[in-house]
């Protein structure tokens, strides 16, 4: 792989290194900065040394290396927000108590069913002064008039840490959030909050109302709401009020890329600029205007866009083509791959952890690898067959790199990603030219109503498309269980196979021959490692009690009668049968008594019944029953008690006392998440 023969490359993968090193072991900061101290005079004395002899050039290589990860390691370090000590997690007491917040709203986020939602900035918690971003979740009911962005709120309320995942394989949103510096969310009615007159004008702000503005008058015109909330996830990246289903459409179809802002968008806004500034001529003062007027331009749009990592990324990428351009050299796009990566990481090291920046940056990479190989596997001579040609190799070369990563996170694959790319990326080009024409005059309020009804039509066309495509579902492959290991192997056959194919030598054939047989391993260790495993689980479920006992592939369920029909419908059910690589052999009634690898379990419902004298070791509590848990404790001497969420908290608060009292360990489930023996 040429590109690793790059000295940039090298560094960028080390330097990367050290800010995934920095981000799973949490170094104390001392230590951080002491040896990025200790590398920096390192390479110091090891240049020195080697302008003395030649031969010792390698040592300052390697001690740039070591500079790499230590710099990789400061900069993830100085970004952590929560190590400023005026960074709000460092208050005694903060959370799950009553303070009063001064706030100041930067971002909107997608509406859940009860609440408004936005990321926030703390200035100011009672008396102290800090700072930190936290997500404000306000009432819908309790709201006359949405807030804006830039908006100084004064809020009465309790701030909770971000949750951690309650049941088995259940999508952990507080990593989420902490990967994006967000510690907190605070909730709150219009009751508790008072809004100040001052409002804080940023980027944001004004990023915010160019966006307002637009939305203002295409309504005003008539442009239908649903196809004028594809329109700004599509040309703007704002999916906040696009409609689940069309998502799920555009997830089913392979297309769900195009509502988010990539390179796609921001070539053709390359182009689009470029096109205008042609009559500006191309001296020397003439090539440096058309060089502002284009990074401005770019920027301008990533801004309006909300600067998402994926959007950042194009942005980045395309402002050293347009330098490239303006120098009149011809750009390698390895080393502006690399740059960017270089650039970002220094600025934002947490987009490493951003789903969407590491499958946009794989897609590139795959593109720039293997797109030259798959076109020369046939060259049409016909210009339809041709441009299909590109467009089909194009998309199998990001599917192929971007593939082992979606099933990893998301555990599905569309089949059908090639007839939609197809269809969809000529629709897309010219939505995109139209889109911004009508965005930049409906701005301005002069958007003529045929243009914006074209644009309006042109995306009920698409949508249709992309329904009918995602409605073969035949064809779309689901809750495809990915391991760590999996995820390794497979790429690593795939890399072994593109090398191969390159360079047909009998050395890379062996490589990917053990590439083969690493991936079979990984199978056989998960698939031994599935079948000896068993386990008792109680899910943290709310409305009803789900509990089930794994003996390795086989799951039995136990629940009430409403959750035995539905059996693997149900979302928390479904995840574990997935994550653990099994299946649902039997559904049956909870019983008051349960044993499970020499352990007695006692559980109760609603009822309270329960038989006297009853020995347990672990007793479990569901739909409130009405007990004296003291005397319950004295005649059944449990080893452990749990709650699950199907329990009243007040129930829940008052049992948890009396094991304290009695010193008797306590698992409620919506505190500590599920509870399993094993």
């Amino acid at each position: 792989m040429k590109v690793l023969q790059f000295p940039l490359a090298r560094v960028t993968l080390v330097f990367s290194i050290g800010i995934v090193i920095a981000y799973l072991v949490q170094p104390s900061p001392i230590l951080v900065f002491s040896s990025l101290f200790i590398a920096a005079l390192f390479s110091g004395v090891a240049y020195f040394w080697s302008t003395q002899k030649p031969l010792h050039n390698r040592y300052f290589g390697l001690t740039i290396f070591v500079l790499a990860f230590a710099i990789g390691m400061s900069t993830q370090t100085i970004h952590t927000d929560s190590y400023q000590k005026n960074h709000f997690t460092q208050l005694p007491n903060i959370f799950e108590q009553q303070h009063t917040f001064t706030i100041v709203l930067k971002e909107k986020l997608k509406s859940t069913a009860i609440n408004q939602r936005y990321v926030a900035l703390v200035n100011q918690i009672d008396t102290a002064k800090c700072s930190g971003k936290i997500v404000f979740n306000i009432n819908k009911d309790s709201l006359h008039n949405s807030f804006i962005i830039g908006n100084r709120l004064q809020i009465q309320g309790s701030l909770y840490p971000n949750m951690i995942p309650k049941n088995p394989f259940q999508f952990d949103y507080g990593t989420y959030l902490k990967n994006k510096q967000i510690y907190g969310q605070l909730y709150a009615d219009a009751t508790q909050i008072k809004v100040s007159f001052q409002i804080e004008k940023d980027i944001w702000f004004y990023a915010a109302q160019i966006r307002n503005s637009i939305i203002d008058n295409l309504k005003k015109d008539g442009f239908n709401t649903t196809e004028l909330n594809v329109a700004l996830a599509l040309l703007l990246g704002q999916q906040q009020d696009i409609d689940p289903d069309i998502i799920q459409d555009y997830q089913y179809a392979g297309a769900v890329h195009i509502l988010s802002v990539s390179g796609l968008h921001i070539g053709f806004i390359l182009l689009f600029v470029t096109f205008i500034l042609k009559p500006i001529p191309n001296n020397k003062k003439g090539s440096l205007l058309k060089l502002i007027v284009i990074l401005c331009s770019l920027w301008l749009f990533g801004i309006v866009a909300g600067l998402a990592p994926s959007v950042v990324r194009s942005v980045t990428m395309f402002s050293f083509v347009a330098i490239g351009q303006h120098l009149r050299r011809s750009v390698n796009m390895y080393h502006t791959l690399l740059v960017s990566i270089l650039l970002i990481l220094l600025v934002q090291p947490e987009f490493l952890f951003d789903v969407g920046f590491q499958l946009s940056y794989l897609a590139l990479f795959f593109i720039l690898w293997l797109h030259p190989l798959l076109s020369r596997l046939w060259e049409p001579k016909n210009k339809i067959s041709k441009y299909i040609w590109e467009i089909l190799s194009v998309s199998f070369a990001a599917q192929i790199g971007t593939l082992p990563l979606s099933l990893y996170y998301f555990y599905q694959f569309p089949g059908l990603f090639f007839i939609t790319n197809l269809v969809i990326i000529p629709l897309t080009g010219f939505i995109m030219g139209l889109g911004v024409v009508v965005m930049v005059l409906a701005y301005v309020d002069l958007c003529p109503y045929f243009l914006s009804k074209t644009l309006e039509w042109s995306l009920f066309v698409i949508d249709k498309i992309i329904h009918t495509i995602a409605s073969f579902e035949q064809f779309i492959f689901k809750d495809i269980p990915f391991t760590m290991a999996f995820l390794l192997s497979i790429y690593a056959v795939i890399i072994a196979v593109i090398f191969w194919f390159k360079k047909p030598l009998p050395q890379r054939l062996i490589a990917v021959l053990l590439s083969v047989i690493g991936l079979q391993i990984a199978f056989l260790c998960n698939k031994w490692s599935t079948e000896h495993q068993q386990e008792w689980i109680v899910f943290n479920s709310k409305k009803t009690t789900l509990i089930a006992e794994r003996n390795g592939k086989a799951v039995t369920l136990y629940a009430n009668d409403s959750l035995l029909k539905i059996g693997t419908k149900n979302f928390t059910l479904n995840n574990y049968l997935m994550g653990n690589f099994s299946h649902l052999a039997a559904a049956k009634k909870i019983k008051n008594t349960a044993f499970f690898k020499g352990y007695t379990i006692l559980i109760l419902d609603s009822t309270g019944i329960y038989p006297k004298q009853q020995q347990a070791d672990i007793l479990v509590l569901t739909q409130s029953p009405k007990v004296n848990l003291e005397r319950l404790i004295q005649s059944s001497h449990p080893k452990a008690i749990v709650a699950d969420a199907s329990n009243y908290k007040s129930f829940q608060e008052r049992w948890k006392a009396s094991c304290l009292k009695t010193k008797i360990p306590f698992h409620s489930t919506s505190e500590k998440g599920y509870y399993v023996l094993n």
